[in-house]
């Protein structure tokens, strides 16, 4: 039986809707994060530049390490942005020294037996450093720790504010302790939020706290950050991450979040995380205006 003119009509509209609304459903992804500053602000910088090119987001920022590591091998997070470092030596468990290249190319190899994807790093070094703060008798004329690991060897009661993961960390207490061949002793460590170390330091409730090295509290502080003299921390280039199968199903996100890694280094990170930590602006007006400020909103 022929259809008719009208029906052919209803039939095509409805072909058409069916069409608009294959193409207008967005693409959903969950992009991780982790708990400090610069991770909320990558997150929520990661989140809008990519809601612009039609994706729907889920950020969960505010999770620890390890927990967002899992989420990512799960599949329950989509990306995140890790530290080459963290990998290197946290879950690939490798103590060797390698350099900031050599470091990248072993976690992408690593990982990427995985289904995990390294993308191209960034500039941002966000290494551990530790910070102390000037007229401290404590700590008066130390500048490397080899200086602090001497004091500790030599009795002296130096009070060390640390992350609440920094003292079970290979790369963090434990290595550093094994590298510079020294005991702090657990009644002269204090953990605590990653928030309370620098208000800690500055009140003179201890004596030197584990900072980020890119944090914007540094600076604004004066605070001097003891000399690694011996290398031990590892480098800790910021690098997005994603799950094979997500690149594979959406490989414009290599392009999208190459382009923003591009643009990051140590002096942004910095200024970005004072924004937020010293100035009190918040993670979105921060990560809008500097995403407004390169051309990638």
């Amino acid at each position: 039986m022929m259809m008719s003119s009208t029906l052919k009509r209803i039939a095509l509209s409805a072909i058409a809707l069916l069409a608009l609304g294959g193409t207008a459903c967005a693409a959903e992804l969950t992009v991780g994060g982790k708990d400090f500053t610069e991770q909320f602000l990558i997150a929520e910088m990661t989140k809008q530049l990519l809601e612009t090119k039609g994706y729907e987001i889920d950020k969960r920022d505010g999770m620890g390490t390890n927990i967002v590591r899992a989420a990512l091998e799960n599949g329950q997070v989509d990306l995140y942005w890790e530290y080459t470092g963290t990998s290197l030596v946290t879950f690939n468990k490798v103590t060797e020294s390698l350099s900031p290249e050599e470091t990248y190319q072993r976690v992408k190899e690593l990982d990427g037996a995985k289904g995990l994807v390294w993308l191209a790093p960034s500039e941002v070094n966000n290494t551990y450093a530790l910070a102390i703060r000037k007229d401290n008798p404590n700590t008066e004329g130390m500048t490397t720790l080899s200086d602090l690991a001497a004091a500790y060897n030599d009795g002296k009661d130096v009070i060390m504010a640390t992350t609440a993961e920094f003292p079970k960390r290979q790369d963090g207490l434990i290595g550093l302790e094994e590298a510079y061949d020294f005991e702090a002793g657990r009644a002269n460590i204090r953990p605590m939020e990653i928030g309370l170390v620098f208000p800690a330091l500055a009140g003179g409730d201890v004596d030197v706290s584990v900072v980020a090295a890119t944090d914007g509290r540094i600076a604004a502080m004066d605070l001097t950050l003891l000399k690694d003299d011996k290398n031990f921390f590892p480098n800790y280039a910021l690098v997005p991450v994603v799950r094979k199968e997500t690149l594979e199903a959406h490989p414009d996100l290599k392009e999208t979040l190459e382009a923003l890694a591009s643009k990051l280094d140590d002096a942004t990170m910095q200024r970005l995380n004072g924004e937020v930590d010293v100035n009190k602006k918040s993670i979105d007006e921060v990560a809008t205006t500097y995403l407004k400020e390169q051309g990638l909103l």
